[in-house]
């Protein structure tokens, strides 16, 4: 059985069977100068997305986390014809869902429901979007939640190194800037403060909104134009996307009391504008079982490495260890990364890849909210959301040259960050190298 199901996901990956994201034929219409995109489901869910692109560069880093509250704010507050409980309970009472999240790029208020609810809901979400209540003492109440959340996340060392990686590698730019802010940020916002905030950036110019459902182009026009018409049109956003190079190896420790130590590296990785964006994602993620199984397996020298492609406005790669071996780690990582570069990928690998990428996407995108996702994401960074319903194709085309010369491109130094014992790291290793130094760490 397992054996058949494997079967049809490689002929869905491969083009002989159509993926569930292409059963009906999407489509984008324009409703008052605000693009709505439309993807039939084939059953019985209704998802909405509705962005408002921007994300970290709204805000100076003094500010860092109001988007997120704002975004928590607009279900958790209450709207001025629900309070916060009678709002939750109208939710609960059709088991649907409301929502707002943001990130570096955009954020989205998001709702869910089944199709016989979707006129109860959709009132809710309009009311949610457009008439907010931002009530004081809710909000001193949602800023209290996400200060625990924060501390809790300060706790977890995969998190606090990954934080610690942003703030140094993008020193200066706004991917600086944390999303979920810091304790002491959030502490000091206010309701007044969020809400100026919300209404500065709800603007029909930067909003797009997804539908992912099952209803006609008329319905869907007429409740969007009822949505979008008390909100001003605003000035035109185009996103800042933007190269990211390192000049030079790099290095910063914070010592801390761990059980063990926690190393992340960030280098540079292509524009989504790139024509070899592919074929560097593809790359990253055979590099990404090179690294496990070098790492892991081949050394020991950590449970969970990690190797990966971060896309966005700002693109770059990353790589994670923790080890109580930081020294023989980056000596095993530049061997893997000269042996990489010299003899490259092979095609067995990039054959294996595409079927594994385009399987893992189509499996992940059979549920309407993943599909929506999607949907967005391709269109805030490329611009054109039919990406995401064309990736076959463009996963297709990439060659074994391109992997390769796309990991040779980007691939070059890197920004480390260490946390842990700062005795049992030596830190010329990671700005100097370990390859034609005479030095061996492997064997210290």
């Amino acid at each position: 059985m397992k054996k058949y199901i494997y079967s049809l996901l490689i002929i869905a990956a491969t083009g002989s069977i159509k993926p569930a994201m292409a059963q009906n034929k999407a489509y984008e219409t324009m409703v008052d100068g605000v693009k709505v995109v439309v993807q039939p489901s084939g059953n019985n869910i209704i998802e909405i997305q509705t962005v408002i692109r921007g994300g970290v560069d709204t805000y100076p880093a003094s500010k860092m986390g109001i988007e997120t509250m704002a975004m928590r704010a607009l279900t958790e507050c209450g709207t001025l014809k629900h309070d916060k409980n009678s709002f939750k309970n109208a939710l609960d009472k059709v088991s649907a869902s409301i929502d707002g999240h943001a990130g570096k790029d955009y954020a989205t208020i998001n709702m869910s429901c089944v199709k016989s609810d979707f006129d109860t809901v959709w009132g809710l979400y309009t009311e949610a979007i457009d008439e907010p209540k931002f009530d004081t003492t809710e909000f001193s109440r949602i800023k209290q939640d996400a200060i625990n959340d924060l501390r809790s996340e300060e706790s977890q060392p995969d998190a606090s190194i990954d934080k610690m990686a942003n703030k140094i590698a993008f020193a200066g730019r706004d991917y600086a800037k944390e999303p979920q802010g810091t304790p002491e940020i959030i502490n000091g916002l206010t309701a007044a403060e969020a809400k100026a905030y919300y209404n500065s950036v709800l603007t029909k110019s930067r909003m797009f909104i997804v539908v992912v459902g099952d209803i006609s182009q008329a319905e869907i026009e007429s409740k969007v134009r009822s949505l979008i018409s008390p909100i001003k049109k605003g000035a035109p956003y185009v996103m800042k996307d933007s190269f990211f190079r390192v000049y030079n190896n790099s290095f910063n420790e914070e010592s801390k009391e761990l059980a063990t130590n926690y190393v992340e590296g960030v280098t540079s990785g292509p524009e989504v504008s790139a024509p070899d964006y592919y074929a560097f994602q593809i790359a990253m993620r055979i590099f990404a079982d090179r690294h496990f199984l070098d790492i892991r397996t081949n050394n020991g020298l950590s449970y969970a490495p990690q190797a990966w492609f971060s896309p966005g406005s700002v693109s770059v790669a990353k790589f994670s260890v923790s080890t109580t071996m930081p020294n023989k780690y980056i000596a095993v990582f530049d061997k893997l990364v000269d042996s990489t570069k010299h003899h490259g990928f092979t095609a067995a690998e990039l054959a294996d890849k595409k079927v594994a990428y385009l399987t893992g996407f189509y499996y992940k995108n059979e549920t309407n909210g993943a599909q929506a996702g999607s949907i967005v994401a391709n269109e805030v960074l490329f611009n054109d959301w039919r990406k995401s319903l064309t990736l076959i194709d463009n996963v297709k085309k990439v060659t074994l040259a391109d992997i390769n010369n796309a990991f040779n491109k980007y691939i070059g130094n890197i920004v480390w960050v260490y946390q842990g014992d700062t005795k049992k790291v030596d830190p010329t290793l990671y700005k100097n190298g370990t390859l034609h130094t005479g030095d061996n760490p492997v064997n210290n």
